[in-house]
């Protein structure tokens, strides 16, 4: 019985229109305590003493901890530069330190959330400010003030990719396009804030259910902190409003384990329970890496790219989070999805005392593509070429080596998704190549619409990109699946144990409907025992627009040995398989020649633009994005998943402007800082799903949660150019930037 391809009702839906579904905020246990935060609230300082002693005499107040409370005083996804808790009397070298406003110093366990709320506003802190730098290129500077002591320079990351002769190149060079280009901050504002409860479970187990992204990297991290064996932690994964990369770092989940433990260590067994503002949530979470990217590109009269360099230089905030990784995607992509012979990368990640910048959707891609996106078209205008026709002469291909010296994996798509794309904007490919009618509106419905005022132009845009599948650059890589077959004669159920996180992206309908497909059963006969690191084992994160990917082929492995079980009669035959895809490598220090990922997806999209030239504001009228997904488990989901990263992009791109200053967040309410509503996105999105099976791919199926956003927003810079003829360099084009940029603001 087929399930793969059809758009089937999500496993979760009825729970979550109906109100059933429980996501962390909404557990309440018997008894149960409540947890407050204290937040440095200044971006860089010594603490010199800390008197818990008016808050511990509050009543009410259970317990009040510090940093000399938690035995392994650090934590970090990459590399565990930051304190659990800031202040003295912890081993860790320098933890006495903030170095963002969001850094936690006390943790107040009361009765209420009121009387804990109250509690922290009655412990004194000392602090010694310190220099404060939110300027990466001046904490890359020698004599900078160093935010880590412990280090020897804020620089904490350089790659850099060497190939070809990159000068004689630009001596060849008819034509050389030269930028700098900026990319801000962007908040996830996924729907509920970080929220959770920590207590002991019924096997003395330190348990947390909370909102992730991956259950044993949660697991470990909280481990690590308490210096407990991994099995005497739990993590727990119910419904979840969201992620985007937002909830892959620590939040609440390791102080939630600590106040459970330490209770629990004097006798009190109490859960603990916290939800945060969305105003904590703002300064207590990582945001997306702002860039800096300088770079030139050289081009013969003919539309070849043949030299590119490029300096990108990311703030990473106050801690490396996964700045490291981010990095290493934007340094591959900043060179687009073409063959260039001739490329000079260097690329930086910096501290600074701003939050911490770390995943978002994306994850690197974006910054990049805007660069690379920006500078081909920039190109295309000075040469008088169309924007599709020198992509198709320089895109890669099947056998293309890329900038890191090495090819693709098979199964390259980039044509076809540029052509597709182009052809349901309104492209026509003549023999002269690939052109636009003048006057054509985007797709095949005619002429431009020709705006109801002088002050309103229309323009369109174009851009294409690609993005990994997996984790890159030699990070371990598996997916752990345990499928049971059940039954007497003929299968009667299947049970999927899988850890793999649902933040809302439809991972486990996606799920069950390859497992009723692998073992021949119709979907209602599938059930799941997800999300818990006691019932399932690790899959990795959900990110990377991997999940479908590894958790299909984990799936079908699993499934394939209980078959093989079933027929020689076990009952329940059940089976676990680690899925390992092909290996990656990291950068060479020197060239960064590496293999950086074992699958890619491939997109392109088409946007047409209103500019308001009175007051600046940008409506999208019109987005057409032709997305590789090598199959659609569930078409409707690719959909959804389209049309929510165009929306997200739009927000990216036009709306949100997050602003720090001197370490502080001025925009720390969503009445400040503006997301997409239903009124600002755009008035047609068509979504082009196509399948040009990936060879490795469980039945050939590609990731793609994150493609649809790289293009978008560099689409919508050149489609502002066309409409007004100003390129702008930097984004978010708040009417503010666009009236400047037309000359109407100094």
């Amino acid at each position: 019985m087929q399930t793969i391809g059809h758009s089937v009702a999500r496993v979760d839906a009825v729970a979550k229109v109906t109100g059933k579904a429980q996501y962390p905020g909404d557990f309440n246990l018997p008894n149960q305590a409540y947890m407050k935060i204290l937040f440095a609230g200044r971006p860089h300082a010594v603490i010199k003493r800390i008197d818990t002693s008016r808050a511990e005499a509050l009543e009410g107040v259970i317990a009040v901890f510090t940093a000399k409370d938690v035995p392994v005083n650090e934590y970090g996804l990459i590399m565990p530069d930051q304190p659990v808790l800031c202040g003295p009397g912890s081993s860790k070298p320098f933890a006495d330190r903030v170095r963002f406003i969001g850094d936690q110093v006390a943790l107040i366990i009361a009765d209420t959330e009121a009387i804990a709320a109250h509690g922290r506003d009655l412990i004194e802190v000392e602090y010694e400010d310190l220099p404060v730098i939110t300027d990466p290129l001046k904490a890359m500077e020698q004599e900078a003030f160093l935010i880590h002591p412990d280090r020897d320079s804020n620089t904490f990351c350089h790659y850099r990719i060497r190939k070809g002769d990159i000068e004689a190149a630009f001596a060849q060079a008819d034509v050389i396009v030269e930028g700098e280009y900026r990319t801000p901050a962007q908040e996830h504002a996924y729907l509920q804030p970080e929220a959770g409860v920590g207590y002991i479970d019924e096997e003395g187990r330190v348990t947390v259910t909370v909102a992730g992204q991956w259950t044993h990297e949660d697991q470990e991290q909280i481990a690590h902190a308490l210096g407990l064996p991994l099995d005497q932690v739990r993590v727990i994964y119910p419904a979840i409003g969201g992620a985007f990369g937002g909830r892959e770092d620590m939040s609440v989940q390791i102080v939630l384990a600590l106040a459970a433990w330490r209770l629990h260590q004097r006798g009190i067994h109490r859960p603990v329970k916290i939800i945060w503002s969305r105003e904590e949530s703002i300064i207590g979470h990582h945001k997306r890496h702002p860039y800096i990217l300088r770079t030139r590109w050289g081009a013969t009269k003919e539309g070849k790219v043949i030299a590119a360099e490029v300096d990108l230089i990311a703030d990473g905030g106050a801690y490396a989070y996964t700045s490291t990784k981010v990095q290493g995607n934007a340094t591959l992509m900043c060179t687009g999805p073409y063959e260039i012979p001739n490329v000079r990368v260097d690329s930086y990640s910096v501290y600074t005392n701003n939050l911490p910048n770390g995943a978002f959707r994306g994850f690197g891609g974006p910054q990049g593509a805007f660069e690379a996106e920006t500078q081909m078209n920039r190109l295309a205008e000075l040469l008088g070429l169309d924007p599709v026709e020198i992509r198709l002469r320089n895109v890669l291909r099947e056998g293309s080596l890329l900038s890191v010296g090495t090819p693709l994996p098979k199964g390259v798509s980039l044509p076809q998704v540029v052509e597709e794309c182009a052809r349901a904007s309104g492209w026509e490919h003549t023999p002269e190549g690939w052109g636009r009618k003048p006057g054509q509106g985007l797709g095949k419905d005619g002429p431009r619409p020709s705006p109801s005022q002088q002050h309103l132009r229309t323009g369109i845009g174009f851009a294409a990109s690609y993005k990994n599948v997996g984790f890159s650059f030699g990070a371990p890589e598996q997916c752990t699946a345990i499928v049971e077959l059940h039954g007497n004669t003929e299968i009667e159920r299947v049970v999927v144990h899988h850890a793999a996180a649902e933040v809302g992206q439809g991972t486990h309908t996606a799920i069950a409907q390859m497992a009723a497909e692998a073992v021949g059963v119709p979907m209602d006969r599938v059930e799941l025992i997800v999300s818990d690191t006691a019932q399932a084992e690790n899959s990795g994160s959900v990110s990377a627009s991997r999940m479908t990917f590894m958790a299909g082929n984990s799936i079908r492995g699993a499934v394939e040995a209980a078959l093989e079980r079933w027929q020689a009669e076990e009952r329940p035959a059940i089976a676990t398989y680690v899925y390992r895809p092909p290996r990656t490598t990291p950068y060479d220090p020197e060239t960064g020649k590496s293999e950086p990922n074992f699958a890619y997806g491939y997109v392109a999209q088409a946007v047409m633009v209103e500019v308001d030239t009175q007051t600046g504001h940008i409506q999208l009228l019109d987005v057409v994005c032709a997305n590789d997904v090598g199959q659609a488990i569930n078409p409707q989901q690719v959909q959804g998943q389209i049309e929510g990263a165009v929306v997200m992009a739009q927000g990216y791109a036009v709306q949100e402007n997050f602003v720090q200053k001197d370490g502080y967040v001025q925009t720390q309410h969503l009445s400040t800082y503006l997301i997409p509503t239903i009124l600002d996105i755009p008035d047609r999105v068509q979504s082009l799903i196509l399948e040009y099976p990936d060879p490795i791919g469980p039945w050939g199926a590609r990731g793609m949660g994150e493609m649809p956003l790289l293009p978008l927003p560099p689409a919508i810079i050149a489609a502002v150019h066309d409409a007004t003829g100003v390129w702008f360099n930097e984004f978010p084009l708040t009417p503010e930037h666009v009236l400047r940029g037309l000359g109407k603001l100094a």
